[in-house]
């Protein structure tokens, strides 16, 4: 498939004109033309590309990618070296944050609720609306539903709040979106499930009552990547792998 034609409809479907985004998404680094097979993942790390390098992939697909909002725009260290496997090897790198969070469909957030077996009603909150309202299969607590999260994930997320609190109304954000809690409260959800936690959080959980679980900024970005390795392999014959590299963040 050609690079262009590819860029041209990850950049429609992901809708990345709707977004006033930290970085810019679609194409950050060009590689070669002709692209047949496609690495998907989290982040552009160097251990990431030097997985993708090795499998032979002519382009990755990443939800974080490079040169963010005021960053050191200085080529040196460790974004010389990644930098140095995408351009040495003619490896194209595709990246999009907001607009993958966002998607109705194959983005971090829509994948998230999927796993975890969520009704989606259709409720959004927060900038953007990337935040999602929705119910678990069946009314639970906030023990039962950190449990369920552990399964599904494969890893313990932090829970503040009453454990037997009942949970009929999830409220989630994908990654470091601890800073929609409030909002989340307001949406008048019992739990709020994001990625990341600080040290306010706590303080908002007891004092109004509502849950909130931090399961892992990489834990929770997971699907939207892969999901649109998935589509466009499927969608225009291409070879595709996610590589999952260990973070415990």
């Amino acid at each position: 498939m050609n690079r262009v034609e590819l860029e041209l409809y990850l950049n429609d479907t992901l809708q990345i004109a709707q977004f006033r985004d930290y970085c810019p998404n679609g194409l950050q680094v060009e590689g070669r033309s002709d692209i047949r097979k496609i690495a998907s993942g989290v982040t552009a790390s160097l251990a990431f590309l030097e997985a993708a390098r090795d499998w032979g992939a002519d382009a990755v697909l990443v939800h974080h990618g490079y040169f963010w909002k005021n960053e050191d725009a200085r080529i040196t260290g460790m974004k010389r070296r990644r930098l140095g496997v995408l351009i040495g090897y003619d490896i194209n790198l595709f990246a999009y944050h907001l607009p993958l969070d966002a998607h109705p469909e194959l983005g971090n957030n829509a994948q998230l609720g999927k796993l975890f077996g969520f009704a989606d009603d259709g409720g959004r909150f927060g900038p953007d609306e990337l935040g999602w309202l929705g119910a678990p299969a069946q009314p639970t607590t906030l023990a039962a539903l950190a449990a369920h999260v552990e399964a599904r994930l494969g890893r313990v997320p932090l829970m503040l709040g009453d454990p037997n609190r009942e949970v009929r109304r999830v409220a989630w954000c994908t990654g470091g979106a601890q800073g929609f809690f409030e909002a989340a409260i307001a949406a008048g959800a019992d739990v709020y499930i994001s990625g990341e936690v600080s040290e306010p959080t706590q303080h908002l959980a007891l004092e109004s009552g509502v849950g909130y679980l931090a399961a892992g900024h990489h834990a929770t970005e997971r699907g939207g990547a892969k999901a649109v390795g998935e589509h466009i392999a499927a969608r225009f014959g291409l070879e595709h792998r996610f590589f999952d590299m260990p973070n415990p963040a």
